[in-house]
């Protein structure tokens, strides 16, 4: 048996619903301010309807997403570790005494 989409009763096509909810969960706006960009875009739609998408199809992308950042092992992540201070990897102080990695700049005179 071949799975149903779900989002086949509705007449908005599945890029501008997956546009419309990752505008509002990727950004701190308002259901209502995701209405403007669509409606730059000369897409006509509500913050009714852009709720009602959210939870009906919200938690459908965050388990692509999870899905997708489990099969790629994190990798997307790795590259950020050079970033951290020491006391992420070390311990809670570095050689210098400075709390979490920095080096304490010379008084100024």
């Amino acid at each position: 048996m071949t799975k149903r989409s779900p989002f086949r009763y509705f007449e908005t096509s599945p890029e501008i619903i997956r546009l419309a909810v990752m505008l509002y969960v990727r950004f701190p706006i308002s259901l209502r301010n995701v209405e403007d960009p669509l409606h730059e875009c000369g897409i006509e739609t509500s913050h009714e309807t852009v709720r009602y998408w959210w939870n009906r199809f919200g938690p459908m992308f965050a388990a692509e997403l999870t899905l997708a950042c489990l099969e790629d092992g994190w990798q997307a992540w790795a590259g950020h570790r050079e970033h951290m201070p020491k006391s992420f990897s070390g311990g809670p102080f570095s050689g210098d005494g400075a709390p979490g990695g920095f080096r304490r700049l010379p008084p100024s005179y």
